[in-house]
């Protein structure tokens, strides 16, 4: 009897434990993100296009997983995919028009990435 409440005791205290350890979510590497180096091919026709391709795909991953641990809600994460989508819109429709994504528009989106990021990473993860 006493060894059945001490597994169960070590059980619920393992599992708690477990809940309390944060995401060791990518996107919360700013730095590497930053400099992350996308493949061009297919609809991707500029190199700052395909790095802001792969920053929203791993942001994309890593706001599922948050919301799959409950560290955010439904609606916070609906809101982040949305901008993370727009983003890759509006990078797609610039390099449609100019033929290219200039160093300050990409610049700007790696600073909206970096503050979706944050709000990902803030009360769990520390920012690198």
């Amino acid at each position: 009897m006493k060894y059945s409440i001490l597994a169960s005791l070590l059980v619920l205290s393992l599992n708690a434990s477990a809940a309390q350890q944060s995401l060791d979510l990518p996107s919360c590497n700013i730095k590497a993100q930053r400099e992350l180096v996308g493949e061009t091919g297919g609809k991707i026709t500029d190199p700052r296009q395909a790095h802001i391709s792969v920053r929203a795909n791993i942001l994309s991953a890593d706001i599922g997983t948050t919301r799959k641990a409950r560290k955010i809600t439904q609606t916070q994460a609906d809101q982040m995919i949305e901008r993370v989508a727009a983003i890759r819109r509006e990078t797609d429709e610039f390099v449609q028009q100019q033929g290219f994504l200039s160093a300050a528009e990409n610049a700007s989106f790696d600073r909206e990435f970096d503050s979706i990021a944050l709000k990902l990473c803030k009360s769990d993860n520390p920012i690198k």
